[in-house]
């Protein structure tokens, strides 16, 4: 079944693209919580349509995200976390944390587009992926510290 996303959905695709998923996940998830409809023709013609009117839009978009990645390139992240003598954290670093060290710098980054790929438990060095447009993504060193 082919869908048209309205909102970026993580592993699956962005805003007004076209991608295919079961039947079941789309009937049942994806149109009755509005995240998508279904991609029949008038639907594809009308996407286009909109995509076309929106192409100066979308690429100064593209741009701001080129202009924060471009500032984020350089930062280094530091957060402090209770531990205990062993250097393990008492419950994890989540992204929550790493949106809120960047808001403090004065970056403002959705908590939902930060990515850790690995499960932050102890002190350490780690990094983590900000996806701030389907083109557009920049990587983030911070390191875990002991409070």
């Amino acid at each position: 079944m082919q869908v048209i996303l309205k909102e970026d959905i993580l592993n699956l695709g962005y805003k007004d693209e076209v991608v295919t998923v079961k039947d079941g996940y789309g009937r049942n998830y994806l149109i009755p919580q509005g995240k998508a409809v279904i991609a029949s023709e008038s639907a594809k013609k009308v996407l286009a349509e909109n995509l076309r009117q929106r192409a100066h839009k979308l690429e100064k978009i593209k741009q701001d995200a080129q202009d924060l990645a471009a500032k984020l390139e350089g930062i280094s992240l530091t957060i402090g976390a209770k531990t205990s003598s062993t250097g393990t954290i008492f419950g994890s670093v989540t992204n929550i944390q790493i949106a809120e060290a960047l808001e403090k710098l004065g970056y403002n980054v959705d908590r939902k587009v930060i990515l850790i790929k690995e499960a932050v438990k102890e002190v350490g060095s780690y990094k983590a992926i900000a996806k701030l447009h389907k083109e557009v993504s920049v990587e983030i060193p911070f390191e875990v510290v002991s409070e």
